[in-house]
């Protein structure tokens, strides 16, 4: 049990649970100040409504599929993110690599090494794949552009429902506290000494609606757009990689060209990758 806490509180960065632990110190800290009643500030029926009525609407609006990938952001907005094994660096080394091999052996030596490793990220494996039929560098370029656009295309969709879910937050806050004024209303003539209590709790709904909003829905999207961007700019990187392997570009030109993808701290000057610097199944890794 120990050690399955220690992994679980592991698997969670610091810096989100940071900026959450301050945000909750400082609204929970003006509650106290304030109220001197930290349970005042606990209503089961407005959060059911500002939640429930926000994940309804997502549900309706949008695929299953999709609104589930929102929901999974906003999970992974505490997570620590996966470091994945390749990097644009790694990325770039591997094209090195195969376009050194296309110029010292030729084009079947290249598809063997694709046949024997194998790769993982697909589209890697559509480019070289069109790389070993030989297509010319134009309809290289085109079509893996428009994979890269179509894959963005569908990745920003959880990113709109994340966007979509913090306008309606606010909104169903304002529908619980209407709830609950009507619900005051009706029993005006009945308990006069409740009402200032009531009309306390039918006013959570829309401060859980803006605080959902600000602090959970709105972290996530930013997030998650944030690695869609990074994945279609790798993705560039890969298309233009493709491209200069097609052309059978030299290893020193496909080194100047994508060091343009690096920040300049990161451009490799030292000169081409030899056959013993990286190994095929670093390719595939890094693929």
């Amino acid at each position: 049990m120990k050690n399955f806490c220690r992994r679980f509180l592991k698997s969670y960065t610091h810096s989100p649970l940071m900026g959450v632990s301050c945000g909750a110190f400082f609204i929970i800290g003006s509650i106290v100040l304030g109220s001197h009643s930290l349970l005042a500030f606990f209503s089961i029926e407005g959060f059911v409504i500002v939640v429930g009525g926000v994940i309804t609407v997502a549900f309706m609006s949008y695929e299953t599929e999709d609104v589930h990938a929102a929901l999974d952001a906003i999970v992974r907005l505490f997570r620590e993110p996966k470091k994945p094994a390749e990097n644009l660096h790694n990325d770039m080394t591997a094209i090195i690599y195969c376009a050194q091999l296309v110029m010292e052996k030729g084009m079947r030596n290249l598809e063997s090494l694709v046949s024997r490793v194998g790769i993982r990220d697909p589209f890697v494996k559509y480019g070289l794949n069109m790389v070993i039929s030989q297509y010319p560098p134009e309809e290289v370029r085109a079509m893996m552009e428009t994979a890269a656009d179509a894959a963005y295309e569908r990745e920003i969709i959880p990113v709109e429902i994340l966007q979509a879910m913090a306008s309606h937050a606010p909104a169903f806050g304002m529908i619980g506290t209407l709830i609950g004024m009507v619900a005051m209303l009706c029993n005006l003539s009945s308990d006069v000494s409740g009402i200032g209590a009531n009309l306390a709790v039918s006013f959570l709904s829309t401060l859980y609606g803006v605080v959902s909003a600000r602090m959970v829905y709105m972290p996530a999207a930013s997030k998650l757009r944030q690695e869609i961007d990074e994945r279609r700019f790798r993705n560039h990187l890969i298309t233009e990689g493709m491209v200069m392997l097609v052309g059978k570009k030299t290893p020193m030109y496909v080194q100047d060209r994508l060091n343009s993808f690096l920040k300049p701290e990161s451009h490799d000057y030292i000169g081409l990758v030899k056959d013993d610097a990286v190994s095929p199944p670093q390719v595939a890794n890094a693929a």
